[in-house]
């Protein structure tokens, strides 16, 4: 035992020599600095919150054993050139990190100063998403990008459905790079920005205003505010003063707003009532107990500081994790070995020191392994896990999504870049498989500018005069769908009534005005109408327009107010019955077959039948009469022979099931056929016009003419246009032989206007397109969204089809129930049933040819010494005896032989008379046999 005690002894003396030595490798101090603005918002909470954490890491015996953090700070008092030249008089200190700097403007510049010393450079709120790229790698950001902020607004923005935003916006890197991130982020929802506001960065409010008053004037009313701390309040109290920030618009600010709250108290009256009910964000940490440990701490750090209270923002949280992210950073460097030296640069030596002294700045020479020590790091500070992906940005981003409310603010629910929008917390998401569907995009209500909950439109019309200019088919043709009146501006019809019943559901007013597209002898093409709508000819377009592919990719259409797919129209008449109209069901080669197999069938069943069943014996012409009969008395199921074999009881099921659906079918055909009236017509739809080479008529101006000629390849000389009702009817009567069409392909809602009054027409075959009619406009139009609501409204509450009878109520001629001439039964129909039919007769035919065979060799076998043709005859006729014969007398006949053949059993084999005798007397015996069957069968 006291052998154990000495090992153990000897290996902790070892481990405390180890731990010394190691200790003693290590440097005593470590020279970091920070830059940033002691009087700004972030700087004045940052700077405190650097202080408790360098106190915390020297003071901790878990970090760094023994080596202090001896912090530098310098004020850059915001200024870009002073942040520069405090970066440099670090590379005179040897410096091994800098945390800050606090702007994004400043970090840009200073990185390339870290790049040249090999410094790494770890800022706590430089948010510029471009920092993060190749080009600065000595650069850390230790908070989270404006990638991911963006990220969030956008789909905020999206959840909503609005789609055009006003970006307003510091004109620095900070500004413009988080813009151009959230420009990418709605890109990929759909959503865009529609205008871009920038301002200077030390624009004042008159400056301000300038720019705001042309947003004014503009249709969006979705604003997304970018800048700082100083600037953001102004920007909404130029806004108030223009009554920007009323009920319908909606206001959001980045995390600068949140930051303001968070740090400065309660806001002043003035900025209080600009930022009503506008949507902020905030980074999210989690709660923990080093958090609030940190939170109940830090009024009295910030006393020590400040002679005013200062509050927490999370900056500062990110700001205390910093150090402890380098202090961790260092400690791996030092486990691994790591030694601090610097060394002059050749370069700069080269360029003398003068006055600058900048043969006195050192570069870091083990830059490279402290940089990835600190991304390499894994641990847990106040702001929640810190470690950083391979974009070198921390994981797990989140914000709070805040909304502004009286003195204070509410948490409305929380984004994260694993599962988007959710009232529940990060760290429960993360605990459930990522979940993206619109169903769990949530956020509790929001309180709007205003003081409404009611979601605001995000759009009005612009505040500039301007009227839309509304463009409206001016047909030759068809009055009732639009018309203008003449010697008016006034416009009447089906098309022109919905609109104007849907426009006075819209809860704003739209001022417009319509003008007339087209002459009026000719009618409009609708896809010329539609593309002047893309060269901002027309604001929009009303009428008769079908909404088509071709159309849909130039604009947006709002919901279609009627149906109306091309159908065809050609002339028709009534077919009237005959003395032979039973016959019309079937076609001849359906007859035909139909009487073949009644034959057919009767012979199989005959030849099953014929050696066992009486009912199916006796003279020639008596059994010609027995197939007849029984074969068509099965049609009414009235056979009165019986079937006794099992393959004949076969072929008679399958059979009497065929004839069962034969007479159904026939019956309901002729009863349709005697009791509908019928129209007929030699076109039975599109593609009787397609195979043929007659003329085809079309309305002028429609879309069916493209649509013949390029999806159904027809020739283009074979189509004619047509303007009026009285040319559709002249053409029609003509016909193709006369100079006239064959039939008129056009959309259904016209056709059934011109066939209330021509009752000699009608549509023949089914409608071949599926489309409808709509209100045409630019793409991405709000009006279209809201436009397509109102039809919705009118539709479910019936205007829309007491409009429709108004207009186009359907005379007693279109309302007749007629039908075309019901389709005769083809063979095709029942090619099935007569297949199945036919395989079971030849399957029993083989069968019981098969079975005859057998006992026809067993029972008669060949001679030996037969040969020769004559034998060959006399055996086939000697077969169709055996066939003809009755099973019941083979059998008598077959016992008699067996008893003769044992009778002779005693005579002497051996002797060869005696055989041949046996074989002339077996000879004679069955020839008398067959002849005896014969007579009997006769």
């Amino acid at each position: 035992m006291s052998v154990v005690w000495v090992l153990v002894l000897c290996l902790f003396c070892n481990g405390c020599h180890s731990l010394g030595a190691d200790v003693r490798k290590r440097p005593e101090t470590v020279n970091i600095g920070s830059i940033f603005t002691f009087n700004s918002i972030i700087g004045k909470v940052a700077k405190v919150a650097v202080q408790a954490a360098i106190e915390d890491v020297n003071s901790s015996p878990n970090i760094l054993r023994g080596t202090k953090l001896k912090l530098t700070m310098h004020d850059s008092n915001s200024s870009g050139f002073l942040g520069i030249t405090d970066a440099l008089q670090f590379m005179e200190g040897d410096t091994v990190a800098i945390i800050g700097p606090q702007s994004s403007v400043l970090a840009h510049v200073i990185s390339h100063v870290a790049n040249e010393f090999k410094i790494p450079l770890l800022s706590f709120s430089a948010t510029d998403p471009t920092l993060s790229s190749l080009q600065y790698p000595f650069f850390i950001r230790t908070t989270q990008s404006d990638l991911y902020q963006m990220a969030a607004i956008s789909d905020v923005i999206n959840s909503y459905d609005w789609r055009k935003v006003i970006a307003i916006y510091i004109d620095d890197d900070h500004g413009r790079n988080g813009i151009a991130a959230l420009g990418d982020e709605l890109a990929t929802r759909r959503c865009e920005i529609s205008y871009r506001v920038a301002l200077e960065t030390g624009s004042t409010r008159a400056d301000i205003k300038e720019v705001l008053v042309k947003v004014a004037l503009m249709e969006a009313r979705i604003y997304v505010v970018h800048t700082y701390t100083g600037q953001g309040l102004d920007v909404f109290a130029v806004a108030q003063s223009l009554g920007m920030t009323g009920s319908g618009s909606v206001w959001f600010a980045t995390n600068w707003l949140s930051t303001i709250l968070d740090t400065s108290g309660p806001l002043s009256q003035e900025a209080s009532s600009s930022v009503q009910g506008v949507i902020t964000m905030r980074m999210y940490t989690p709660n923990s107990e080093h958090k609030r440990n940190f939170v109940s701490e830090w009024s009295n750090l910030t006393k020590k500081e400040n002679k005013s209270a200062v509050g927490l923002s999370t900056y500062g949280l990110y700001a205390y994790d910093t150090v402890w992210l380098l202090a961790h950073g260092l400690d791996e460097f030092f486990n691994q070995g790591g030694k601090i030296s610097f060394s002059n640069d050749s370069r700069l030596n080269e360029l003398g020191g003068g006055s600058l002294r900048l043969d006195a700045m050192t570069i870091f020479n083990e830059g490279d392994s402290l940089l990835e020590s600190i991304l390499q790091v894994n641990m847990t500070g106040i702001t929640g896990p810190i470690k950083f992906t391979q974009d070198k940005d921390i994981i797990n981003p989140a914000y709070e999504v805040i909304n502004v409310i009286g003195t204070g603010i509410r948490r409305i629910g929380y984004w994260t870049n694993y599962s988007g929008l959710s009232v529940e917390r990060p760290e429960a998401l993360y605990t459930k498989p990522p979940n993206r569907s619109s169903s769990s995009q949530q956020l509790y209500s929001v309180v709007w500018p205003g003081q409404t909950t009611r979601k605001p439109r995000g759009w009005v019309f612009p505040q500039n005069g301007k009227q839309l200019r509304i463009a409206v088919t001016n047909r030759a043709s068809f009055h009732e769908f639009v018309a203008e009146e003449r010697g008016t501006n006034m416009f009447k019809g089906y098309c022109i009534d919905v609109f104007n019943a849907a426009m006075n559901l819209l809860p704003y007013a739209v001022p417009h005005q319509l003008i007339a597209f087209g002459d009026g002898h000719k009618n409009p093409n609708g896809t010329e109408l539609v593309s002047l709508i893309t060269s901002n000819v027309y604001d929009a377009a009303v009428g008769d327009i079908a909404i088509t592919t071709t159309r849909t990719r130039m604009v947006d259409f709002t919901q279609p107010y009627i149906e109306s797919g091309l159908v065809v129209v050609a002339p028709v008449k009534k077919s009237n019955t005959s003395a032979w109209a039973f016959l019309r069901p079937f076609t001849r080669q359906m007859w035909f077959v139909t009487g073949v197999s009644f034959l057919v069938v009767g012979a199989v069943v005959w030849i099953l039948e014929h050696r066992i069943n009486d009912d199916f014996r006796g003279p020639p012409r008596q059994q010609c009469v027995t197939i007849l009969w029984f074969s068509f008395s099965t049609m009414f199921f009235s056979h009165r022979e019986n079937t006794v074999s099992t393959l004949g009881r076969l072929i008679l099921v399958i059979w009497l099931f065929v004839v069962l659906i034969i007479n159904s079918s026939y019956t309901a055909s002729l009863t349709s056929i005697l009791t509908v009236e019928k129209l007929s017509s030699p076109i039975k739809g599109i593609q009787t016009l397609v195979m043929n080479d007659d003329p085809i008529g079309f309305q002028q101006g429609s879309f069916s003419r493209n649509y013949l000629i390029n999806q159904l390849g027809i020739n283009e000389s074979r189509l004619k246009p047509l303007t009026t009702p009285d040319q559709y009817v002249e053409a029609l009567k003509r016909g193709p032989e006369n100079g006239g069409v064959a039939a008129i392909v056009d959309e259904r809602a016209y056709v059934e206007l011109f066939l209330a009054s021509h009752c000699e027409f009608s549509i023949v075959g089914q409608e071949f397109t599926r489309t409808g009619w709509g209100f045409a406009f630019p793409r991405d139009s709000p009006v279209a969204v809201d436009l397509s609501t109102a039809i919705l409204k009118l539709s479910e509450s019936g205007d829309l089809q007491r409009i429709h009878d108004k207009w186009l109520m359907s005379s007693a001629c279109t309302s007749q129930t007629t039908k075309f001439e019901v389709d005769k039964l083809e063979l095709k129909s029942f090619s099935g049933l007569f297949a199945i039919c036919g395989l079971a007769c030849v399957l029993a035919l083989i069968i019981y040819f098969a079975i005859i065979m057998h006992k026809f060799t067993r029972h008669l076998p060949e001679e030996p010494g037969s040969a020769g043709g004559s034998s060959r005859s006399a055996r086939l006729q000697t077969f169709l005896s055996f066939v003809d014969e009755k099973e019941v007398d083979l059998k008598s006949k077959s016992k008699r032989r067996h008893m003769e053949v044992a009778s002779n059993v005693g005579v002497d084999e051996d002797t060869s008379v005696n055989g041949s005798n046996r074989s002339r007397k077996f000879m004679s015996t069955n020839n008398s046999m067959n002849t005896q069957g014969a007579s009997e069968t006769t």
